[in-house]
């Protein structure tokens, strides 16, 4: 005859087992949401002063308008449950780093709690930032400093071996203002023939604060005028000066909306801060810890 009872026991300690492995799955926490990149350094744990701060962001600005690639730092206090490499390539991904089908930017990402960073590349500088040379930044330059608690001293020093590896390989020339400033140039094309029109003194103000209101410059400006100026004078001793007064307004007023149109383009530059497009890491560049 059974002994039903001698089973229950087991059959308690079996329940108790499922109900602890049912509470215990939840436990693993949805991944943390990322930081919004607003600068070249985002410091989520208040590490760097604010003169660090600026200093070690404009040498990264500087160093995207020189070379193209982009180099970004990101420190966190902790990437909670997440892989530090998982949650580097998510970062990496949203932010769009590096130029669009380029895709050369890099993320130095440092998790201080967690004691944990991460050196990411773009898949467009693999060739220049390998693996082998990720870890080798991190382990013989950068945790040496984080072990003495200088997490500035060891970022400053991975982003400048970095900076001279990236600055090694060949990439596309980054985007220039030359485009820009050529269509501004273009614009006072047609206002050389309208300081033709104009009387001189009249020529040369307006020519003088259009070129300082496009260009910034007031020794610019002041050489505009002088040109427009002499351009005005050399049109009334050749008869330009004789046109009607419908020919001027015509001009007048292409010149009143080319102004407008260009005051909107520069408005329109101060859009918010990002990465350049790209975003696509592969996987490329390397852990370690402190």
């Amino acid at each position: 005859m059974a002994h039903p009872i001698k089973s229950k026991p087991s059959a308690i300690l079996g329940m108790a087992l499922m109900l602890l492995l049912m509470l215990a799955w939840p436990v693993t926490a949805a991944p943390l949401a990322l930081p919004k990149l607003d600068n070249w350094v985002v410091d989520t744990t208040h590490t760097f002063s604010k003169a660090q701060h600026s200093a070690l962001a404009q040498q990264l600005s500087a160093f995207e308008q020189n070379k193209g690639a982009q180099i970004f730092v990101l420190v966190v206090p902790t990437t909670g449950e997440e892989d530090i490499a998982q949650y580097s390539r998510r970062v990496y991904d949203q932010w769009q780093l590096g130029r669009e089908k380029i895709d050369d930017g890099v993320l130095l990402l440092v998790a201080k709690q967690d004691r944990r960073l991460r050196i990411e590349v773009g898949y467009g500088l693999e060739g220049a930032i390998t693996d082998l040379q990720a870890g080798r930044i991190i382990n013989e330059f950068i945790t040496p400093y984080f072990k003495k608690d200088d997490y500035v001293g060891g970022i400053q020093e991975g982003v400048k071996k970095i900076m001279a590896l990236v600055a090694g390989e060949p990439l596309p020339p980054p985007a220039s203002q030359s485009s820009s400033e050529q269509g501004s140039w273009s614009m006072l094309l047609p206002l050389a023939i309208f300081a033709v029109v104009l009387p001189p003194l009249a020529s040369a103000v307006t020519i003088g604060l259009f070129t300082f209101f496009i260009f910034g410059s007031l020794i610019l400006a002041l050489f505009a005028a002088a040109v427009a100026f002499v351009l005005s004078l050399v049109g009334k001793v050749f008869g330009a000066g004789g046109r009607g007064n419908s020919a001027r307004a015509s001009r007048r007023g292409a010149f009143l909306g080319g102004l407008g149109s260009t005051r909107g383009r520069r408005g329109g530059g101060g859009g918010g801060f990002g990465g350049g497009g790209g975003g696509r890491s592969g996987g490329g560049g390397a852990s370690g810890g402190w």
